[in-house]
């Protein structure tokens, strides 16, 4: 295997299309989980390789139920990915977070239905810790990246809760304001899926969260349009592409210790001499390190 890849930025296409980005390759990661969301683009950025992945796929024809959650962090794990940054539109729940802000949250709520969020099962039974969902290091990293570069129209927010709901309609203004209710900052619908499987994958992991909206509540702003989401992803595509560029740079200098590292030793319950032999060999790229 090629020289393993240690950060990840999964995200829209954006990204992968930064003129910072060198030697930019696609690669095809065959998974047990089936195919990711698109081609992987590799590329060196602040001298430093990289992995991206269009998470909704390069021409968005994904919806957020639709996503191979398992495939796409699988796909990361393989590449030898240890950080991954997932860059992610989202509605404001809370009147100081601004569309164009940026959000790095600490805690989610799950609202989402019977998407597969763990690798394990098929005999094999692990629980990870997950009271504190994001890695708290990178996430570190991360906002300070973005609160070093004095972004014009954009005010950062250290933590907050996330909200995962289902979609792929919008919320409706009375689950908009019990969400707020429960204190919440942010609502998308793709990240705490994400975020479980990179757990149980052993890979630090970090939401950088876009606000595009104010949701539906806000009583001076009007319900969310698909328009309206359009033009802020466009002018936070820019500032994200930046504040990567500068997430890179400090990480590669600097990688920082993560409990996520280790997320697995404690967690498998079944006893991995009793475990099928097909579905150890499934997750080999999960447990060798613990066989």
């Amino acid at each position: 295997m090629a020289d393993p890849v240690k950060i990840g930025i999964i995200g829209g296409s954006g990204l992968y299309k930064m003129d910072a980005l060198k030697e930019v390759e696609e690669v095809q990661v065959d998974t047990p989980f089936g195919a990711p969301s698109d081609a992987l683009i590799l590329g060196t950025l602040e001298g430093t390789r990289v992995a991206f992945l269009a998470r909704h796929g390069r021409n968005h024809t994904l919806m957020p139920s639709e996503l191979p959650f398992r495939a796409n962090i699988y796909a990361m794990k393989s590449l030898g990915v240890e950080y991954l940054i997932s860059a992610s539109a989202v509605g404001s729940l809370k009147e100081e977070v601004k569309p164009l802000d940026m959000v790095v949250p600490d805690q989610f709520i799950d609202r989402t239905k019977g998407r597969i969020s763990t690798f394990f099962g098929e005999g094999i039974v692990a629980h990870i810790a997950f009271g504190d969902p994001v890695c708290h290091n990178l996430a570190g990293v991360l906002a300070d990246a973005i609160e070093s570069l004095n972004l014009p129209d954009v005010t950062l927010h250290r933590g907050g809760t996330y909200v995962c709901m289902e979609g792929p309609a919008f919320s409706t203004k009375a689950e908009s304001n019990l969400y707020r209710s429960w204190g919440a900052s942010i609502i998308g619908m793709t990240n705490l899926p994400e975020a479980k499987l990179a757990r149980e994958a052993e890979i630090a992991y970090a939401t950088l969260a876009l606000s595009t909206d104010y949701d539906c509540w806000h009583p001076d702003h009007d319900s969310v349009t698909v328009e309206m989401v359009i033009s802020n992803l466009q002018k936070n595509a820019v500032n994200a592409q930046r504040v990567i560029q500068e997430t890179v740079r400090r990480l590669s200098q600097t990688p920082p210790a993560s409990d996520a590292h280790s997320a697995l030793k404690f967690a498998i319950i079944t006893p991995l001499d009793k475990a099928p032999a097909a579905t150890k060999e499934k997750l080999g790229l999960l447990l060798n390190k613990y066989l």
